[in-house]
């Protein structure tokens, strides 16, 4: 059985002496090690089973040896390992060519003027060497006997529209899709749009209104994923990915996601509701055309975003900094459940608080299936 429905199977009965109750299958986006020993791992890991996590996403960079140290580590604990390795953003690696990163539609490179923020340098989807680089860094970790799967992660464009509660942090109004944010306009990208449906690409202006230009690179995207898919499935492990909220409600306007259309065992939607300025209601509709979307035959975990400072998070300035208050989180677990989510995934439980905890726990033993 594929392991991730395995643990939604688990909507598993859990005893506690006499008492029987159902248990929301529940993940975590996290990272390291850094100068953690292998007892520090294994002392936070198993508090994490503990607290009712049942599986990790880690990022661990590249080295293989890394993920097989805290791979066992976990599963020694009775965690799922998942490497959550980013996809088209690799930062400026030495290996890639400056030439396979994508370009937006004044031309200039996400390799040396990225969007944003300096680590958004992004590479373009549409070159077969950037499909072979992630296919061997992903085919190798995947191999690894303490690897449950790979889950992707920047599997994107970079935001051509910005999601409304960033806006005044980058000092922003995205009424419309602006050259400078908006990928791939590389020769190759132009070329075989042309090649295609016989329409050349030569300016942005003009090319932001015309639809099959938007679905030629939303296609772009779900072809390499699929290929990953195919590669990952190869050494008998799951893929998973972190995707933006919708699908097409934000997910394909915001960032090109198609993600409906793509071979994945399993779909992990960020849905942020604070950068959407949007209360927890808005997680249940985002899981709801989530799971319709995919028809229910995929899980969908709902990814809730943690206030790490509660006490002080209305005088923050900066929406990364917000996130779900500890009396907001059993609600968002709800919303998430009741709507069609398979279980729900924390970024990150080193934001949670003791309160976020006590709450936590309060949410995921409970059935949601009886109305």
């Amino acid at each position: 059985m594929n392991k991730l429905l395995a643990v939604f199977a688990i909507f598993v009965l859990v005893s506690c002496g006499t008492k029987q109750t159902t248990k929301v299958p529940c993940f975590a986006w996290m990272g390291g090690p850094g100068e953690a020993t292998d007892n520090e791992l294994k002392e936070n890991f198993t508090d994490l089973k503990e607290k009712g996590i049942d599986g990790l996403m880690y990022n661990g960079g590249h080295d293989p040896a890394v993920y097989q140290r805290v791979g066992k580590i976990a599963k020694d604990a009775g965690l799922e390992f998942h490497t959550w390795i980013p996809t088209l953003v690799q930062g400026r690696d030495e290996n890639i060519p400056a030439e396979l990163y994508a370009v937006n539609g004044n031309g200039e490179s996400a390799f040396d003027k990225p969007a944003y923020v300096d680590h958004y340098t992004f590479l373009c989807p549409n070159r077969k060497e950037v499909y072979q680089y992630l296919s061997e860094l992903y085919s190798e970790i995947a191999a690894l006997p303490e690897v449950d799967g790979i889950h992707l992660d920047y599997i994107r464009f970079p935001d051509v529209i910005l999601a409304k509660g960033l806006w005044k942090k980058y000092d922003l109004v995205m009424d419309k899709e602006y050259p400078e944010f908006d990928y791939c306009y590389c020769e190759k990208c132009k070329a075989d749009f042309k090649a295609k449906m016989g329409i050349e690409i030569t300016n942005q202006a003009d090319a932001r209104e015309i639809q099959e230009w938007k679905q030629f690179r939303q296609d772009l995207i779900t072809k390499i994923v699929n290929r990953l898919a195919e590669d990952v499935h190869a050494q008998g492990k799951e893929i998973t990915a972190a995707v933006f909220p919708g699908p097409h409600s934000h997910a394909v306007k915001m960032v090109r996601q198609e993600w409906d259309k793509w071979n994945l065992d399993a779909f992990f939607p960020m849905n942020y509701n604070d950068f959407y300025l949007e209360g927890t209601e808005w997680v249940g509709k985002m899981c709801k055309e989530s799971t319709e979307s995919l028809n229910g035959e995929k899980p969908v975990y709902s990814g809730l975003f943690i206030c790490p400072k509660p006490d002080s998070k209305s005088k923050e300035a900066d929406p990364e900094n917000h996130g779900l208050l500890p009396k907001e989180l059993g609600e968002a677990i709800r919303e998430s459940m009741v709507n069609g989510a398979k279980g729900i995934c924390l970024f990150t439980p080193d934001r949670m608080t003791d309160a976020h905890w006590i709450e936590f726990e309060k949410a995921i033993y409970r059935d949601y299936s009886k109305k």
